[in-house]
């Protein structure tokens, strides 16, 4: 099988140089390699006139268009692979990465998507943990992550995530990352939406520990700074977010989901009952975020209404 690499890259050239170097490693070598580059994003045009490529089937790409999800469209039609991979040009993929996610296909032609974990790192700091449930949707909406720290075997998942994702093409032969979801840069949750379409198409999503990249997350140039609360950060997400799921979940789970996101949510997306809970710590804050929290979902339902 061809095997096409997609890389979004911006303002990270120290990044991208460790990202390269990987797939330069890889015991199974990529066929196709695709970087995507803003137009105004000089410092990595720079770093890209003199990286020596060697070996790696290095192609780029500009966008002019902000978002992570106008370069990755711009990677999707570019790629020429039966396979189409994704990481972030602040990741490095172990070099079994792509024999991995390639045994997956081979043997199961039911296998839409393939994806594994990434090992975050802050600084020379690993954030370990261990959790048997990665990516998958509660029947009431709540969407479980933990890919960064899963474990175990691999196995059918709902939800891949964006630095270690992968799927076949002729299961996203019309499909594109949709451009409703909100924010200047990251665009969170993007892959939460393109995840469920393939589900609902009847694709199997594995999620496989042992397919691995080391994550470095670096400085993001937009709104949502990872660790500090944003709210207009905040706002995308969850509208992001509720998009994804009230278009995946059928009518009546679809109310259950959004009563259970207004009167319950989570601590990272603030329902009544959590901000009730984290009141006494920080009052200020966590009207804040519960004022963010349903702005974004009141948003979310409105731009699901609207097709």
């Amino acid at each position: 099988m061809k095997i096409s690499v997609i890389v979004p890259t911006y303002q990270r050239p120290a990044d991208l140089a460790r990202c390269l170097s990987a797939f330069k490693a890889q015991m199974r070598p990529v066929d196709e390699m695709w970087v995507i580059v803003r137009d105004t994003d000089l410092a990595t045009w720079q770093f890209l006139e003199t990286f020596e490529r060697e070996t790696l089937p290095l192609n780029i790409a500009t966008v002019t268009a902000t978002g992570v999800i106008a370069a990755m469209n711009i990677g999707l039609e570019s790629a020429t692979g039966d396979i189409v991979a994704f990481t972030d040009d602040d990741a490095a993929p172990h070099p079994d990465w792509l024999e991995k996610i390639e045994a997956y296909y081979l043997a199961d032609v039911k296998v839409g998507g393939v994806g594994g974990r990434d090992w975050v790192y802050h600084g020379s700091r690993l954030e370990d943990g261990e959790r048997p449930v990665v990516g998958k949707l509660q029947w009431f909406g709540r969407l479980i992550g933990n890919h960064h720290i899963g474990i175990g075997e691999g196995r059918e998942v709902d939800v891949l995530k964006g630095v270690n994702m992968s799927f076949r093409r002729e299961a996203i032969a019309n499909l594109c990352f949709d451009q409703r979801m909100r924010g200047s840069g990251a665009q969170v949750h993007f892959e939460v939406i393109f995840s469920l379409t393939l589900k609902q198409k009847g694709w199997k999503l594995i999620y496989d520990p042992q397919i691995a990249v080391d994550h470095f997350p670096a400085q993001r140039f937009d709104e949502d700074q990872r660790n500090s609360f944003n709210p207009e950060a905040a706002i995308n997400a969850i509208h992001n977010e509720t998009v994804a799921l009230l278009g995946y979940l059928p009518p009546l789970r679809r109310i259950v989901f959004m009563v259970w996101a207004i009167a319950i949510g989570t601590s990272e997306a603030f329902g009544l009952l959590q901000w009730l809970r984290f009141l006494p710590k920080d009052a200020s804050k966590s009207g804040q975020k519960l004022w963010a929290c349903w702005r974004g979902r009141w948003q979310g339902w409105q731009t699901w209404q609207q097709g």
